[in-house]
């Protein structure tokens, strides 16, 4: 009984291992799911831009064109001044939901605010993650670069309710 102490060790070594490994997959799968939705925001937003940019064409004009075509054409270095200056285009204009042009910007709008939610969120998520000491030791998340936030203004358009007459 008093050479049992190999069991305990073998025990202990195991927990350890199994912490370890479970920590590496989900720093992997925060890492993983924090990519994800920054593809997925950047799809919503090329969907806004093209959406703005039609609506621009049939209604509202060039200073809309343009800002929606500066947003589509955007380099990963200006996107975020390029949608910010889209965002307030498009506040400026007053947008009509019957018109199925505009319609679809609000909705494509909507959609952006949730997807921006969703990477914010797990980027805040992996960001944690990744910086806990042990991870940072042990070098888990080195094959990915750090994840980065994407700092717009918020993208949901208020639209004006008609007032009946009283």
């Amino acid at each position: 009984m008093p050479h049992m102490w190999w069991v305990v060790v073998a025990l202990v070594v195991g927990l350890v291992a199994a912490y370890l490994i479970w920590t590496a997959g989900r720093v992997e799968r925060l890492q993983s799911r924090a990519e994800s939705a920054a593809r997925a925001l950047d799809a919503h937003l090329l969907r806004r831009a093209a959406a703005a940019a039609v609506l621009a064409e049939r209604r509202y004009g060039v200073e809309l064109y343009a800002a929606a075509r500066i947003a589509l054409d955007a380099g990963p270095a200006e996107r975020e001044a390029a949608e910010n200056d889209l965002t307030r285009q498009l506040r400026v204009v007053e947008l009509d939901p019957a018109d199925p042009a505009c319609e679809a910007v609000i909705a494509a709008s909507r959609r952006l605010a949730l997807a921006r939610q969703v990477h914010t969120d797990l980027v805040r998520d992996a960001r944690t993650a990744r910086g806990r000491p042990l991870v940072r030791l042990l070098r888990m998340g080195r094959r990915h670069p750090w994840p980065r936030y994407f700092d717009i203004d918020d993208p949901t358009l208020v639209v004006p309710a008609d007032v009946p007459a009283s």
